[in-house]
């Protein structure tokens, strides 16, 4: 139980490294404009999408804390068997992994105003998360023709009720990237379109950072995943 606390405590000081660096704490009554003068504002125009992101997150990991706290205790009792994994699961994370990284990519090029290379950026991101859909579908698929279905026993259906949660935060990532995709189209100001570039970036990351723990629990290592976790805070402690 200390590991899972240490885990939440990791995520929390993520989410919150995160927030302190949208410029929730600058004091706009002392920031200073180059000439001298006092400024009207010092916070980010943007900080209020930043800040509900950044809580919305906080959120999530509190909800996949608690699916992670109930899958250790209830592989405590004597009727567990544990359930093997997909080998698709594992294509599945590159397709994750890779829907992060052309995120990155696009929003490296709206920092730099080539909004088109951006653009393409977030539609390979796109196609990478159909393909993360698409194969998560299948993984069920595989665990059904297996005869692994979601009542066969508390790891099967803790595997579907685990996937399907985090599925569902995807879909709503999908909708992140369309409303990004109207920004496009709309040809709204380049700094409205890496707004949402950047919440998406941070949005897609976290839920890779939350498949890769799934993928650790559900494997049977979250155990050095956790112990990690607890060597992390206690070197954060210590510095």
């Amino acid at each position: 139980m200390s590991a899972i606390l240490g885990f939440i405590a990791v995520l929390t000081l993520i989410v919150g490294w995160w927030l302190s660096r949208q410029g929730l704490g600058v004091k706009p009554w002392l920031q200073v404009d180059h000439a001298g003068g006092v400024t009207q504002s010092g916070a980010s125009p943007h900080a209020p999408a930043q800040v509900g992101l950044g809580v919305f997150l906080a959120v999530v990991a509190s909800l996949f804390a608690l699916l992670i706290t109930g899958y250790v205790l209830r592989s405590e009792g004597t009727d567990w068997q544990t359930m093997p994994l997909p080998w698709i699961v594992w294509p599945n994370t590159l397709a994750l992994l890779g829907t992060g990284l052309a995120l990155e990519w696009a929003l490296a090029a709206a920092n730099r105003g080539a909004i088109g290379t951006a653009r393409t950026g977030v539609l390979v991101a796109s196609g990478g998360a159909v393909l993360f859909l698409a194969g998560q579908f299948v993984a069920w698929r595989m665990l059904a023709a297996s005869g692994n279905f979601v009542n066969s026993g508390p790891a099967d259906s803790f595997f579907y009720l685990m996937t399907a949660a985090h599925g569902l935060h995807v879909i709503g990532g999908m909708f992140a990237l369309a409303r990004t995709f109207e920004r496009f189209r709309r040809d709204e100001r380049p700094e409205r379109i890496r707004l949402s570039i950047e919440l998406a970036t941070t949005y897609w990351l976290f839920m890779l950072f939350v498949w890769a723990l799934l993928l650790a629990v559900l494997s049977g290592s979250a155990g050095e995943f956790l112990a990690l976790c607890g060597q992390l805070l206690s070197q954060g402690g210590l510095s």
